[in-house]
């Protein structure tokens, strides 16, 4: 485990935030550079200006940094994530397709996700990007009103996971195959499927659901 960054007053001190914005800097432009496991620690201090006992002031390993380096995009990937639950709004309008918005991010970020999310990424930032994505997906059916007052660890919930994978496995396969067909194409042919799935999962009348 990392050491406990120090605190002035309840805030990180200043020095641990320079550091910090530093490596996350330094491995976000390595990763344009090479696969992740081609990075080393001394490549990222040497790059970041700081010296190997700093790296591990704050970090575990060069994967626990790309996590916490990573986040932000995360965070914009969740923004946008398509999580339907039924093919009406609540006002009975059609639910718009989000899918484009969600692959036009990828492919903007298609090289850092491919480094980080294919065949030589790393299972614990996949794992890291399911989590986010399910507790999006409980929030999208109600089930927690937003991240900040949802546990790190929710409780089981089989539907959200399922939806959470279904969206995270098509990312993945579309960066293997260098993202074939634009953003609207690839949206507009799997967003069918995916409300039908998630009516289907949320159960008819139930959390997500539209009674018939």
């Amino acid at each position: 485990m990392p050491a406990q960054p120090p605190e002035r007053h309840g805030l990180p001190d200043r020095r641990v935030l320079r550091s910090r914005a530093a490596l996350e800097s330094a491995l976000r432009d390595l990763i344009t550079e090479r696969e992740l496991r081609q990075i080393s620690v001394a490549d990222l201090t040497k790059r970041a200006g700081v010296n190997r006992s700093t790296f591990y002031e704050h970090y575990a390993d060069v994967h626990d940094l790309a996590v916490a380096a990573c986040t932000s995009t995360y965070d914009e990937l969740v923004a946008v994530a398509p999580i339907p639950h039924g093919q009406l709004t609540p006002d009975g309008a059609p639910l718009p397709n989000p899918l484009p918005a969600l692959f036009t991010h990828v492919a903007t970020n298609a090289a850092l996700y491919r480094a980080l999310l294919c065949d030589e990424g790393s299972a614990r930032m996949i794992n890291h990007l399911l989590h986010r994505i399910t507790l999006a997906a409980r929030i999208s059916r109600g089930l927690d009103a937003d991240e900040e007052s949802a546990a790190e660890d929710f409780p089981h919930d089989p539907v959200s996971a399922f939806l959470a994978g279904a969206v995270l496995g098509t990312i993945m396969d579309w960066l293997r195959r260098d993202c074939p067909g634009t953003p609207e194409e690839i949206g507009a042919a799997i967003w069918p499927y995916a409300v039908a799935c998630a009516e289907v999962l949320a159960g008819v009348g139930g959390p997500g659901g539209r009674a018939r």
